[in-house]
């Protein structure tokens, strides 16, 4: 068995096995049965005795009200396990009586798909149940809409959604994760074709929201279930291995606990010591993660030990480490430094019986209970209220609990493209945590691989923006350097921002790269209006039309615009043509065939360039020449050389730079620059390809053909005769960017009469 079922593992790991749409030969495991309850759903009556088990001050009479509702308003809908459906809201107010919550969000669990599935709507919710209720049923009706798939936009949006609503009010995240914990425990009934969507869903964004938060419990399991369905063959294979180790281990794990216990008690701490195991998906991440094999992971098993008090928390580990060998750098203190979802620990890894590695983690009663359930773990009563206390979470951690999610929320309100912010998120929410110090002693989390951006905008934005170096652990670092746990890091600001496009490489936090596009962005938005003013005034002197004391509202009321900037700006971006502009001022104007044509800004030298290139050291006075050497295009790193004439562009791959680089003083008229949004997506650059090709009929020919097929247009073409009966034919080719340079060489390479397509670059 174990050696079937490490072969399924590592055939698992290479990608081998079919996510379960795929049909795969041989026994397909059976999906994950649902998890048992008692009956098939909650009586009115029982659910209320769960709720007023912890809440004695429960309006029953409002959760009668919307068991009966619920109930009423689903009728004789059936789920696909063919259920009635009102089991399901049933069941999510089920599990979020196992975590305390209070009257309003069980209502809301009875009535979370009432607006979705029924007649029912928001007026009538509000008007029966109360405005707190109305509110996050409609939250939740929204995140139900939730769906990542080809429609990024509208799936981006749904998620924005998703999010402010969470962030206006946590019991709608804990609803919609017990939501989506019953559809994952009934997944099996659902269309083969949708599983596998569903859970990679709840992989990418359930799962690390409920961790965020500190729900460890709901994580675990949606993680899990997730995991049986994308990737059955592995989980069967990973059970079998744990069902193997603990008829192996079982003895031996039962014996270690009761040697801990034992040696705590001996001390005087009174201490529960259980056995951890690992669970499959967490064994599945380390097997990739560590590409080793099953037998190699020393961590399947761990145990908690649990105490009274934080003293005792460190006395049981000195105890512990008196009494076994410590292993070195397997030793973390998440009681100092909680979290940032306020899990607290101490975490440790000694060598006992017979060499073995134990795992510990130390911790109180309270600290285990947050570290289950989260923020879930504060409901309770606050001025004769129940309720949730944030206030008591965050002296509890020593943070509060709620930034984590603020700061996704931080993310989606600064806006950017769609792919952006939502990836952006997931980073926020998916890193693991690095614990870092500002000068005055102030804590900051940030995630694993962190540098010193993150921490100057995890500070402020402000601070971020004006970062021009760093001091860590007093010593000058550069911006690249990586933040490690307990590092002091200090800021050194200047006057002015200087943010630029570089900065991307040197942040991974979602909130720092989000207020590094959102200031490009603003700084580009004046480079699109000159260079959108600019058009519209060659294009009216092309028809002899002066721009001076005109009405523009016209366009304005045509193209939905409040101000000139505005129009400048769409037309600098390529939204709007200057023609159409031309044709809203100036109705009945005829407008000559090449003005209404859809054209690309052509990249030319002169004084217009700065629209296409940015520096921090580039003034707008200066003249700048895209050079003849290496032609540089978009997509292409860049550099400036400072000449007399103005600033010359090269390529970073320019040959005629090695030799700049070895005059004395040279490398002091070397500025950075980075294209500008405007050059990478409306503009046409010249890129010159020297092609090696047989010397026969039509071969040329063929060359220009591929070229044009290839979307580039020909603009001179160059030939120099070559021994052999062969020829070297340099063409000066029109092209959108770098990539589209690489993809014409490309498609002249499949022509067997070319023997070399190069790009020229000095």
């Amino acid at each position: 068995m174990s050696a079937e079922s490490e072969q399924v593992l590592d055939k698992a790991k290479q990608g081998a096995i079919a996510p379960v749409s795929v049909p795969v030969p041989g026994v397909m495991p059976e999906p994950p049965a649902p998890v048992p309850n008692r009956q098939k759903f909650l009586r009115q009556i029982e659910l209320i005795d769960r709720v007023a088990a912890y809440d004695p001050t429960v309006d029953e009479a409002m959760l009668n009200r919307a068991y009966v509702y619920a109930m009423k308003m689903h009728g004789a809908q059936l789920r696909a396990s063919g259920d009635p459906y009102f089991a399901h809201p049933i069941e999510v107010a089920g599990i979020l009586t196992d975590y305390k919550l209070d009257a309003a969000a069980i209502a809301t669990a009875l009535l979370h798909d009432t607006i979705e599935d029924t007649p029912a709507t928001r007026e009538e919710i509000a008007a029966k149940f109360g405005e707190d209720v109305a509110s996050m049923v409609e939250g939740v009706t929204k995140l139900t809409r939730l769906e990542l798939q080809s429609e990024y936009t509208k799936s981006s949006e749904n998620l924005r959604k998703f999010i402010l609503a969470i962030s206006k009010d946590i019991r709608v995240l804990l609803v919609k994760l017990a939501d989506r914990l019953h559809n994952m425990r009934t997944l099996h009934f659902v269309a083969p074709e949708k599983r596998e969507r569903i859970s990679r869903e709840t992989l990418e964004v359930y799962a690390p929201l409920a961790r965020s938060i500190g729900c460890n419990r709901f994580a675990t399991e949606l993680e899990d279930l997730a995991f049986s369905f994308i990737n059955p063959l592995a989980h069967q294979a990973i059970i079998h291995r744990l069902e193997e180790m603990r008829a192996e281990k079982g003895a031996t794990i039962a014996a270690i606990a009761r040697d801990v216990a034992a040696k705590l008690e001996k001390q005087g701490i009174s201490a529960k010591v259980m056995g951890r195991e690992k669970s499959p998906y967490s064994i599945w991440k380390k097997l990739q993660r560590k590409s080793v094999g099953f037998a190699q992971l020393s961590d399947i098993y761990a145990f908690r030990v649990v105490v009274n008090s934080v003293e005792e928390c460190y006395r049981a580990l000195g105890i512990i480490h008196r009494a076994w060998p410590c292993v070195q750098e397997r030793f973390k203190d998440f009681i100092s430094t909680p979290k940032s979802n306020n899990y607290k620990s101490l975490h440790t890894t000694v060598v006992g019986h017979k060499g073995t590695r134990i795992e510990l983690q130390i911790r109180t009663e309270e600290m285990d209970r947050v570290a289950e359930e989260g923020v879930a773990a504060h409901w309770g009563y606050k001025n004769q209220a129940y309720g949730f206390d944030e206030e008591a979470a965050t002296r509890d951690g020593g943070r509060n609990p709620m930034n984590s999610l603020r700061n996704i929320v931080n993310i989606v309100e600064n806006g950017g493209d769609s792919e952006d912010w939502v990836e952006h998120a997931k980073m926020e929410m998916y890193l693991d945590q690095v614990f870092v110090f500002s000068p005055k002693g102030r804590l900051i989390s940030l995630p694993r691989g962190a540098m010193p951006l993150d921490f100057a905008f995890a500070v402020h934005t402000q601070v971020g923006e004006t970062a021009i170096g760093c001091l860590i652990n007093g010593e000058h670092k550069p911006l690249r350097t990586v933040l490690q746990n307990g590092d002091q890091v200090e800021i050194l600001t200047g006057l002015e921002s200087r943010v630029n496009q570089d900065w991307f490489s040197l942040t991974v936090t979602g909130k720092a790269r989000s207020a590094i596009r959102r200031h490009l962005r603003q700084r580009e938005a004046g480079d699109f209006i000159k260079l959108g003013r600019t058009a519209v005034e060659r294009a009216a002197a092309q028809v002899e039309k002066a721009l001076k004391d005109i009405s523009w509202r016209p366009a304005f009321e045509r193209f939905n615009v409040t101000s000139e900037d505005d129009l400048f700006e769409l037309v600098g971006r390529g939204k709007i043509f200057p023609a159409k502009v031309l044709e809203a001022i100036f109705p009945g104007l005829k407008l000559p065939m090449m003005l209404t044509t859809d054209t690309l800004t052509r990249i030319r030298d002169g004084a217009g360039g700065a629209a296409f290139v940015r520096g921090s050291a580039l003034r707008e006075s200066q003249t700048v020449i895209f050079s003849k050497c290496c032609y540089p295009v978009p997509g292409d790193r860049i550099v400036g050389i400072v000449e007399d004439d103005g600033v010359h562009v090269h390529s970073i791959e320019c040959e005629n730079l090695e030799a700049l680089e070895e005059m004395d003083g040279e490398k002091d008229r070397w500025i950075d620059l980075h294209w500008t949004l405007n050059a990478e997506k409306n503009t046409l650059s010249v890129a010159r390809l020297r092609v090696n090709m047989q010397n026969k009929p039509g071969v040329l020919g063929q060359a220009c053909t591929l070229i044009g097929e290839a979307k580039g247009n020909i603009i001179n073409i160059s030939i120099s005769n070559k021994p052999m009966d062969f020829l070297d034919v340099d063409f000066d080719i029109e092209v959108l960017d770098a990539r589209h340079i690489t993809n014409i060489s490309a498609a002249l390479r499949t022509s067997p009469m070319i023997e070399s397509v190069d790009r020229v670059r000095g």
